[in-house]
C-alpha cells in the first residue's frame, strides 16, 4: 500500500536519546525497550524532539511519529506508545497513523535487492509485531474500520516474506482482535436490545387518588433485601459497562474535524459510544432509586426503602463503587424524593450524611477525592480482588479530563505539538485502565442484575406526581403543579 501523502525525513539517533516518559512504571518494560541512565542537560534537541529534565516535552507530528517506529537496534518504550497512540488522533485518524507506520517500517527501507530487504524484514519483523500488539491489544475498536484492518492483513503479508514465525504471530494477532471484536459488538447488541424491551414495557402508570400500588410484581425489597448483595449486583454492571470503554473515547470528543480529510468519516465508524452509555447507567440508576422511593402508598414502606438504599450506598463506599454510590445520592436528592419529609422524618439519616459529605463537591470534591486515593492505595497493595475495585464516580472523572484539554493547548507556539500535557492525559487514562480491568469477584444473582437493567422507570414528571400523590403539595403552587401533572400524563 503506497502511501500518498509527503513524508518529511526526520533523522533521530534514537539509540542516544533521553527516557521518553516520565511515568514509565505505569507499564510492564517491553522485551525490546532499552534503558537510558546518563542525564542530559536541562534543555536538549534531538531532530524534532525537545527535552526537559531527561523528559520528552514536545516534538513536531512526524518526529513523535519516527519516534513510535522501531528499528533493528530501538523499540519504544511503552507508556510512550500508550500516549502517543491515546493522543495522535488529536492530530491525524488513526488509518492515517496506520499508513505512515507502515511505510515508515517496511517501505521506506526498501533498497529493491530480493534477498536485501527478506533480511531485513526478518530482522525488524518481531518488533513490528510486537508494536502492532501491543496497538491492537490497547485500542481494538480503531480497527472496527475496515480500512484498518485491511492494513494489518496487508502488513501481515508484507512480514511473511522475510519472516514465517512473525507471519504466524500476525495471524494470532489478528484472531485475538476479532474474537474481542465479537465480543464487544454482542455487548452493545445487548445493550441496544435491553434498551428497547425496557421501551417496549408498560411504564409504571403515576399514583391516582391514593389507588393501591399494582404497577410492578415485585418491590425491590421483596427482589433482594440484603443492601450488600444490591450493592455487589451495582458493581457487577458497573465494573462489565466500564470493561468496554475504549481509552480513546476520551480523547474523541475532543478531535477537531478538518474539513479537508477524512476524519470525520473514520469516526462515524463508531456511532454508538460506550463511554455514553455507562453515562446513561448512571442517570438510570438515579432515577431507578428515585422511583423505588416514590412508588409505594405507605408512609412506612417508602421509608424502609429509603433505609435500604442509605445501606447499599454505605456498601458501595465500602467496595469502592463511588459511581454507584453518587448516583444513589443524586436519586435520593432529587425534588421529588427530597421533599417527603413525613418519610425522611422516620429515618434516621446519620448514615446517609456522612456518605453525602464524601461526595460533598466542595473544594473540588476534596472529600470523595482523598476516599479515591484511598481506594487506589487499597487497590495497590490488594490481597484480594474485591480489596482491587476502584469505581470512580465517573462524570467528575470525564470533567476532569475535560479541564486538561480545555487548559492546556495542544500544540506550543513554535508549532511543536505539547507532549507535556498528553504525558498527564495518557496517565490519568492509563490510572483508568489498571481499574477497568479488575474482575469482579461477587457472584451474580440474575433476577436482581435483570431488575437493574431492564425494570422501568419513572420520568422526571411522572416522579413529582407521584411524590405530590404520596405527601400532598404543600402551598398553591405545588397544588397547581399536581394538577396540571395530573392533566398532562392523563393524556400520554
Amino acid at each position: 500500500m503506497q502511501p500518498s501523502y509527503k513524508m518529511t525525513h526526520v533523522f533521530i539517533l534514537r539509540s542516544s536519546m533521553p527516557q521518553t516518559t516520565p511515568y514509565s512504571s505505569k507499564f510492564n518494560p517491553s522485551a525490546y525497550s532499552s534503558c537510558h541512565g546518563h542525564r542530559q542537560p536541562v534543555e536538549e534537541n534531538y531532530g524534532g524532539l525537545h527535552y526537559r529534565d531527561n523528559k520528552l516535552v514536545s516534538g513536531s507530528l512526524e518526529a513523535l511519529i519516527q519516534l513510535l517506529v522501531p528499528t533493528v537496534d530501538y523499540y519504544p518504550d511503552r507508556s510512550y506508545i500508550f500516549t502517543f497512540l491515546l493522543s495522535s488522533r488529536l492530530f491525524l485518524n488513526p488509518l492515517e497513523l496506520m499508513s505512515r507506520v507502515c511505510y515508515l517500517c517496511v517501505d521506506h527501507h526498501r533498497v529493491g535487492d530480493p534477498q536485501t530487504d527478506k533480511k531485513r524484514i526478518r530482522e525488524i519483523a518481531p518488533k513490528i509485531v510486537q508494536l502492532l500488539t501491543e496497538w491492537t491489544e490497547t485500542f481494538p475498536y480503531d480497527f472496527r474500520d475496515e480500512r484498518m484492518m485491511r492494513s494489518l492483513k496487508e502488513m501481515t503479508h508484507r512480514l511473511a516474506f522475510g519472516d514465517e514465525l512473525s507471519r504466524r504471530a500476525m495471524h494470532r494477532l489478528i484472531q485475538r482482535l476479532l474474537r474481542k471484536l465479537t465480543t464487544l459488538g454482542q455487548y452493545e447488541e445487548s445493550l441496544a436490545t435491553t434498551s428497547a424491551a425496557a421501551a417496549a414495557i408498560e411504564r409504571p402508570l403515576p399514583l391516582k387518588a391514593k389507588q393501591p400500588l399494582a404497577r410492578r410484581e415485585e418491590c425491590v425489597l421483596n427482589l433482594c433485601d440484603d443492601p450488600f448483595v444490591f450493592a455487589q449486583q451495582l458493581t457487577h454492571i458497573e465494573m462489565e459497562r466500564l470493561s468496554y470503554i475504549g481509552p480513546e473515547e476520551f480523547v474523541r470528543a475532543f478531535a477537531q474535524k478538518r474539513p479537508s480529510d477524512n476524519r470525520k468519516s473514520f469516526f462515524s465508524k463508531r456511532k454508538s459510544s460506550n463511554l455514553e452509555a455507562y453515562i446513561e447507567w448512571f442517570n438510570r440508576l438515579s432515577y431507578l432509586i428515585a422511583t423505588e422511593i416514590c412508588m409505594p402508598v405507605k408512609k412506612k414502606h417508602r421509608a424502609r426503602v429509603l433505609e435500604f438504599f442509605i445501606d447499599v450506598a454505605q456498601e458501595c463506599f465500602n467496595i469502592g463503587n463511588f459511581n454507584s454510590l453518587m448516583a444513589i445520592i443524586t436519586g435520593m436528592n432529587m425534588n421529588p424524593v427530597s421533599r417527603l419529609k413525613k418519610t425522611w422524618g422516620k429515618v434516621n439519616t446519620d448514615k446517609f450524611d456522612i456518605l453525602v459529605h464524601q461526595m460533598d463537591p466542595s473544594s473540588n470534591f476534596y472529600s470523595y477525592r482523598t476516599a479515591l486515593r484511598g481506594a487506589t492505595q487499597r487497590s495497590s497493595t490488594a490481597h484480594t480482588s474485591q480489596e482491587m475495585i476502584v469505581i470512580p464516580f465517573f462524570s467528575l472523572f470525564i470533567k476532569d479530563i475535560y479541564f486538561l484539554n480545555e487548559g492546556c493547548a495542544n500544540r506550543l507556539p513554535n508549532g511543536q505539538i505539547n507532549f507535556e500535557k498528553f504525558w498527564e492525559l495518557a496517565k490519568q487514562v492509563s490510572e483508568f485502565l489498571s481499574w477497568r480491568q479488575v474482575v469482579c469477584p461477587f457472584e451474580r444473582d440474575r433476577k436482581t442484575l435483570q431488575y437493574l437493567i431492564s425494570t422501568p422507570v419513572f420520568s422526571e414528571d411522572e416522579l413529582q406526581l407521584a411524590s405530590y400523590e404520596s405527601e400532598g403539595p404543600e402551598n398553591n403552587l405545588e397544588r397547581d403543579t399536581r394538577r396540571s401533572l395530573r392533566s398532562s400524563l392523563s393524556r400520554i
